[in-house]
């Protein structure tokens, strides 16, 4: 999805955004010429929107090197033969253009970079303020300053948290001063993604405006420190995996079809252990799925959870409606290096199964409404007794709050810990249900009776359910 923004000068921003894993890229143009900011893997919606513009890309820049995708910025900067910008005092395996604080860039014209050091989210972080004839028109920030919060600090190692931490409120408030309140902030991550202390407050933002709302130019060094370092939870797994990948560079991504699985294949694929992942929304998952099949809709965040809880590196195999769902799902987990899925298959369950009905099973779901009547003695019919009930939201949100009784394990965690759910019937909850689907599909796998809680956890509380409030 793109949005265009229109500014001063005569010069465009355009946002492309990758609503999945929660990030902005951007490009950045005269109606010439264009520099793009911090591109995704899948450099072909980059390509198509400089085409449809009609403007030539000769710049492309990174603010760091990611941790929560492989970056696109070397394959485009190849393709297109424009300059490559990295921070100077990164070590990577391939060519760039080194740049670091106090460099200036003229892109046109009419356009114009300024290189700004913000240390905090990595140690060699860099913003990006964009001038044009007037002055700073706005700031690329990436993972620095963010609408109404920053980036997370502990992403090289609980050892550096703290010390980042302090780089980051200085960073922020190094650009607050830098530039004028008009000017634009256009940061990389807060719209979901876990490289976030916090997610954004507002679809957009500027300088003038994060002065009020940014906790690190409202709290003082010591307070901002103290708050941002208890507010984070974990990060997923496969961020182990970016850094490395993109200081060695990344090409372009293979995105053509993967090899089709038949019946016969499936069922090896699922008796060895392996994910075979259904992509279908949740409520056709508990309708009818192939037994021992793992539910990740594509309705949801799908690549950021699969490729956190699957072990990395071990065969994947997509499950869809249609060519087209399994086509995305596969540029999604491309976005995170997951390059090629083992084998997919298209059609409905009983196609998989291959007509063999004993194949397919069945998820019953059920309301924290149900769950309360079920906990008073009498169980609405069909549904079991409540022997279990597990809530699998993150750590932060069970601290918050959760429901009397409940057990927890983060959903990430819950393939290593099936051992510790306890024996009996599992009424599975989180948040408003996609990681609740995912848990039951495992426990399900595992063989145990499950039933998904589909619904919002806000109507826990008046389904009649005692909440016990966070400290």
């Amino acid at each position: 999805m793109t949005l265009r923004q229109i500014l001063v000068d005569e010069l465009s921003v355009e946002v492309v955004q990758t609503s999945s894993l929660g990030d902005r890229s951007y490009l950045a143009h005269d109606g010439q010429v264009a520099i793009v900011v911090d591109p995704q893997r899948d450099i072909d919606r980059i390509l198509a929107l400089a085409a449809r513009l009609g403007v030539r890309i000769t710049h492309v820049a990174e603010t760091h090197l990611h941790n929560d995708y492989v970056s696109g910025g070397l394959a485009l900067a190849k393709l297109t033969g424009a300059t490559y910008l990295v921070a100077a005092d990164d070590e990577v395996g391939f060519e760039r253009r080194p740049v670091a604080d106090g460099d200036e860039i003229t892109v046109s014209g009419r356009m114009r970079l300024r290189i700004v050091a913000t240390p905090g989210h990595t140690f060699h972080h860099l913003s990006y303020v964009l001038d044009g004839d007037a002055g700073p028109v706005g700031v690329f920030t990436g993972g620095s300053l963010l609408f109404g919060t920053t980036g997370r600090t502990d992403l090289l190692g609980q050892q550096h948290a703290h010390t980042l931490a302090e780089h980051q409120h200085a960073s922020v408030r190094r650009l607050a001063d830098l530039l004028p309140d008009g000017a634009q902030v256009w940061p990389t991550h807060g719209f979901g993604s876990f490289c976030s202390a916090t997610q954004s407050d507002a679809p957009e933002s500027t300088i003038g405006r994060e002065r009020t709302a940014n906790p690190a130019l409202r709290l003082e060094t010591d307070d901002f420190v103290r708050e941002t370092l208890a507010g984070l939870d974990a990060y997923p797994a496969y961020y182990a995996h970016m850094g490395a990948r993109n200081t060695a560079g990344a090409d372009l991504i293979d995105l053509t079809p993967v090899a089709a699985a038949d019946p016969a294949e499936l069922a090896a694929r699922i008796a060895a252990g392996e994910w075979v992942v259904d992509l279908r929304n949740r409520k056709a998952f508990a309708h009818r799925h192939l037994t021992g099949t793992l539910s990740f809709g594509l309705d949801g965040p799908m690549s950021t959870w699969l490729a956190w809880m699957a072990p990395w590196g071990a065969p994947i195999t997509l499950l869809g409606d249609n060519p087209e769902q399994v086509a995305d799902a596969q540029r999604e987990l491309a976005r995170i290096g997951i390059d090629r899925p083992a084998a997919a298959a298209i059609g409905e369950p009983e196609q998989w199964a291959g007509s063999d009905d004993t194949r397919l099973a069945r998820l019953t779901t059920a309301t924290f409404a149900d769950l309360a009547t079920a906990r008073a003695g009498t169980p609405p019919h069909g549904l079991p007794e409540v022997d279990v009930l597990l809530d699998v939201r993150m750590s932060n949100e069970w601290r918050a709050d959760h429901i009397d009784g409940a057990i927890h394990i983060p959903l990430p965690d819950l393939p290593g810990r099936l051992a510790e759910v306890p024996g009996g019937a599992v009424w599975v909850h989180c948040g408003s249900g996609y990681r609740a689907a995912v848990a039951t599909s495992l426990l399900q796998r595992a063989g145990r009776q499950v039933v998904h809680i589909d619904d919002a956890y806000a109507d826990a509380a008046d389904a009649g359910l005692a909440i016990i409030p966070g400290h």
